[in-house]
């Protein structure tokens, strides 16, 4: 099922106030964008025999109840959720939201985020992806198989659904969703699904790809213990599946250029992912920047004592293009 409606990001931008995770700094506020949302998988998605699990979202703040501030503590149906710029540079963006891999927390509309991309001409492409307690026959590899897909079906649809080029999309992530882009970026050409149709023989390879605030590691140091007792589940506490998924280790030879940031006061996953993940690029000669904010805690950071934003966004558009990425 697809819907397709105008989303007045200034007036939505006033009217909702985002989750955390989605804030942005919107340059453009009195843009339109077109939302469009599909599911990700032409059927089911693979591993799912004998599963009884339904889509399910609940409000993030019963305070304040807001339609697009939701989190699914259960995914049946990826999808994508596409804002299309007015105009539009070529360049798409895949969103990995984040949510200790218990939930996604994503709303249906776009969040400021892929705003914020959309009003730089950068389609942007935001990812609710499948979590492994739901009994998926991947487990943790579940997140990465929508992941890979998700590029693909980006790169099927350039130059005939949206006007991008499919050499230019990059991935983001956010908090655990930093982890699910850092395995993407990674492990790319591994093979973690058996190939549905056309779509699925093309590159799942981002160009570039951001890590803000970002889950990481799987080892004692540094973890973020939610995250990997919900990716990893009854195997938590085993060596062998720590390091198979501690996203900083066996970064191949052909890993995308990667920005790394967080902030140093961040309460909720330690600083320590971050450095641990610019280490590891910067020991496998991979093109790689980190930037450690002062404040902003688990999320974008701060803004400047002046009261105007940290353009964050725009540190990380500077990097990519020094790597080609036309964002």
């Amino acid at each position: 099922m697809t819907s397709r409606r105008t989303v007045l990001a200034g007036a939505l931008a006033g009217m909702l106030p985002l989750p955390l995770h989605a804030q942005g700094s919107l340059r453009a506020p009195d843009t339109a964008f077109e939302v469009e949302r599909f599911p990700l998988w032409p059927k089911a998605p693979p591993g799912g025999d004998g599963l009884t699990v339904a889509d399910q979202f609940v409000q993030r703040s019963a305070s304040r109840p807001d339609p697009e501030d939701i989190a699914w503590p259960h995914v049946a149906t990826p999808m994508l959720t596409v804002v299309k710029p007015a105009r539009p540079n070529g360049a798409a963006v895949l969103i990995c939201p984040g949510g200790g891999y218990a939930r996604v927390a994503v709303g249906r509309q776009g969040s400021g985020i892929a705003r914020d991309f959309a009003a730089r001409g950068i389609t942007a492409f935001e990812l609710l992806y499948r979590l492994p307690h739901d009994g998926w026959a991947a487990g943790p590899d579940a997140p990465l198989q929508d992941a890979q897909r998700a590029m693909r079906v980006i790169r099927a649809g350039a130059g005939t659904r949206w006007t991008i080029d499919p050499a230019h999309v990059a991935v983001t992530g956010y908090s655990a969703g930093g982890h699910l882009a850092a395995r993407l970026a990674s492990r790319s050409a591994q093979a973690v699904y058996t190939q549905t149709d056309a779509t699925d023989r093309l590159s799942a390879r981002p160009m570039v790809a951001g890590l803000f605030f970002p889950v990481i590691t799987m080892l004692d140091d540094g973890v973020h213990a939610q995250s990997r007792r919900e990716l990893l589940g009854s195997h938590a506490a085993d060596a062998e599946w720590q390091r198979r998924y501690a996203a900083q280790l066996d970064l191949p030879a052909d890993m995308p250029p990667s920005y790394v940031a967080c902030n140093g006061d961040d309460p909720v996953v330690p600083m320590r992912n971050s450095l641990l993940m610019y280490e590891a690029l910067h020991a496998a000669k991979v093109p790689a920047a980190l930037t450690v904010y002062e404040h902003g805690g688990h999320g974008p950071p701060s803004a400047h004592k002046d009261g105007t934003p940290v353009d964050w966004v725009g540190a990380f558009l500077g990097f990519t293009r020094d790597h080609g990425w036309p964002g």
